[in-house]
């Protein structure tokens, strides 16, 4: 199994006609099975084909083209457009969306995630790299290249959750390299507003009958680890966590008020520290390692596995 996506999942591209979306289809379209890519959105370039992906002008044309709802959507297009395009595809009945494209204004977003919340949508995202099941689909620049991102990833028990798109990766390739595949890995973004948080997609792996453990990526800033440990102590959650922390050097006292990296990553007290964060999770039984070749270890150490 999986969550959010699997081999049947359709979707489009917003702004398929760009060099980044370009690339990005193709990465796609020869991963795994191959992604069930039915529609490109360009307006003014109805007609046109990318990789074989009729492009059309509107959403509501991909949709009638589709003979039916389409399950999710990649945004790509530039960031005082990608309001416009969120909630075209939103309002067209499409309940997944993946925005690519950073530096959003956060109006914007808030704006996006509160209209994916009336509509029942969920959005993976902004400045992210999207989702992939290993060995099945990706939908998103996930990985990178069809092949690369076929070394890194493979099929497992542990869930990825990721606020850094490179560092998704980073950690899926070390755990295969030391045997533990992949059940879903996820880049949730690493801006201030993002549309699903580490909680917030708690509540899919923890249904997941493949996943039998999580590791996140987590950095200094915001409030989303807290959010995490207090889901899963009310949850009495089955699934053991794993977390890497990267920016331990931004609790320096002269780093408050500074961003480093993410648009997220900014300490704006002692609760966003790093050191406050790694007490927090390791008091509720989430161990924190410091070097991502650690994780492995840790991972077997909570599932039972030898090391």
């Amino acid at each position: 199994m999986s969550i959010l996506i699997d081999a049947d999942t359709t979707f489009i591209v917003q702004g398929i006609t760009g060099r980044e979306a370009v690339n990005l289809t193709r990465e796609c379209l020869d991963y795994g099975a191959g992604a069930k890519i039915v529609g490109g959105v360009t307006p003014g370039r109805l007609g046109r084909d990318v990789h074989g992906v009729p492009v059309f002008d509107t959403v509501a044309q991909a949709v009638d083209h589709n003979g039916g709802p389409i399950d999710g959507s990649v945004v790509t297009v530039p960031p005082a457009f990608t309001k416009d395009a969120v909630f075209e595809a939103i309002e067209n009945g499409v309940k997944l969306v993946v925005i690519v494209t950073e530096r959003i204004p956060r109006r914007d977003v808030a704006q996006m995630v509160e209209l994916a919340t009336l509509r029942g949508a969920r959005i993976i995202g902004p400045n992210c790299l999207g989702i992939i099941v290993p060995d099945v689909i990706k939908m998103g620049g996930i990985g990178g290249p069809a092949k690369d991102a076929a070394k890194a990833y493979s099929p497992g028990p542990v869930g990825v959750i990721s606020r850094s798109g490179g560092m998704t990766t980073e950690m899926s390739s070390t755990l295969t390299a030391a045997g533990l595949g992949q059940s879903t890995a996820v880049s949730i973004g690493g801006d201030a507003i993002i549309g699903s948080s580490y909680a917030e997609l708690m509540p899919l792996f923890e249904a997941d009958e493949q996943t039998e453990a999580i590791v996140i990526y987590t950095e200094p800033g915001g409030r989303m680890e807290a959010e995490l440990v207090d889901w899963r102590e009310a949850n009495n959650s089955r699934l053991p966590i794993v977390a890497f922390m990267a920016g331990r050097f931004m609790d320096d006292e002269e780093m408050q008020g500074m961003s480093f990296g993410h648009a997220g990553t900014i300490v704006e007290g002692k609760e966003d520290s790093a050191t406050e964060k790694i007490a927090r999770l390791e008091a509720a039984g989430i161990p924190v390692v410091e070097r991502i070749d650690e994780i492995p270890d840790a991972v077997k150490g909570k599932l039972g596995v030898a090391a």
